[in-house]
């Protein structure tokens, strides 16, 4: 367990420094008349202040500790006073151990545990109708879940085949931890099963693209009007006359990125708007956030919301009753409760992997 001289305790007492800038910053009566800025600093030091009040607690039980060890190796302690202080330290020591474990995995993990609110896009991939059938199990194995854990799903947009597959179905997911616990899903995902629509009985190989996103309060991140054009359009698709004579549909497209967002599921124009606005953030997130975090990252072996969609990240294997993620070498047998939502043990392994690799970089 590292000691008091090591980088874990100079970040630590960073992180503490700047907190208590920040609150210098919010008593400053020119920033406290700005709601946009006090808002943001408010936000920042939310997400520090667990974090800080655990380090003031291993501070204080570090100097209690060396309180007792004074009081030990004093000539001028008597003997009765000397045994409680030497099981006053053992207790402070096992209290140092404790807290600076637990403050070193808050460290690591601070900044995913933050973000509550995901967007997930799901793609059926090469292998026709079969791709499509398998993103709606992948679908069907978030949001099964999410749900278990008790977070929220919301269904934004949908795709659907002749079979009930999914080209493509776009969700968000609500819920404390949701970020840490899924943000490593984006890339290929593949399949290899005998498919519905297989009469000899033969295996095939289809995939999917999972990309997930943090979604971003609007403090989070601004977006100038003027770079994005929206197109209002007659919805298409399945939904009767009224679908086809109404011009609810929304096309955004923010010019410096090039990413286009397309929503029609609902009949109001409005819902519409709001929804394709929420995955517009969502994805110009996901695309600086990205790009920033792998620069600071690039060593890391994993990274949690690359969004790599063509790096092949996991197999499912339907025959073996198999999941192997490819990212950690990782092989489960437990294909047919993974896929039903009881995918906790492959999360697990992924995050107690990122935090290893993590720790290597601190």
């Amino acid at each position: 367990m590292p000691e008091a001289n090591t980088p874990l305790i100079t970040k630590l007492t960073e992180i503490e420094a700047r907190f208590d800038e920040l609150q210098k910053q919010m008593e400053n009566p020119d920033i406290a008349c700005d709601s946009t800025k006090l808002i943001a600093l408010a936000k920042e030091q939310g997400k520090l202040k667990g974090l800080v009040a655990k380090y003031r607690d291993y501070k204080k039980a570090a100097a209690e500790a060396v309180h007792s060890e004074q009081l030990i190796n004093s000539s001028s302690t008597e003997p009765e006073l000397k045994e409680m202080a030497k099981e006053e330290l053992q207790q402070l020591n096992a209290k140092k151990t404790t807290l600076l474990a637990e403050l070193q995995d808050k460290l690591l993990t601070a900044d995913d545990y933050s973000i509550g609110s995901v967007i997930m896009e799901i793609r059926a991939g090469t292998g026709g109708e079969e791709a499509a059938l398998f993103a709606r199990d992948l679908y069907t194995m978030y949001t099964k879940y999410a749900t278990d854990r008790g977070w929220k799903v919301e269904d934004l947009d949908f795709s659907t085949t002749d079979r009930g597959g999914f080209r493509e179905v776009i969700f968000g997911i609500k819920g404390e931890g949701v970020w840490a616990e899924l943000g490593y899903e984006g890339g290929g995902h593949r399949v290899q099963r005998v498919p519905e629509t297989e009469a000899q009985g033969r295996i095939h190989t289809s995939a999917a693209t999972v990309a997930v996103m943090p979604e971003p309060e609007e403090v989070d991140i601004q977006i100038n009007p003027d770079d994005v054009v929206e197109q209002v359009c007659r919805s298409s698709g399945p939904g009767g006359q009224k679908v086809n004579k109404t011009s609810s549909a929304i096309r955004l497209e923010h010019i410096p990125t090039g990413i286009t967002v397309r929503m029609q599921e609902e009949k109001s124009q409005h819902k519409n708007r709001a929804k394709a606005w929420r995955i517009l953030r969502g994805r110009l997130y996901e695309f600086y956030e990205s790009k920033r975090v792998a620069e600071r990252e690039a060593k890391r072996k994993i990274m949690i919301g690359s969004g790599d969609r063509s790096e092949k990240i996991r197999t499912y294997n339907f025959p073996q009753n198999r999941v192997t993620d490819h990212r950690i070498n990782l092989s489960l047998y437990t294909l047919d409760k993974i896929i039903a939502g009881e995918a906790g043990e492959l999360f697990k392994a992924l995050k107690e992997h990122d935090i290893q690799e993590r720790l290597k970089n601190l």
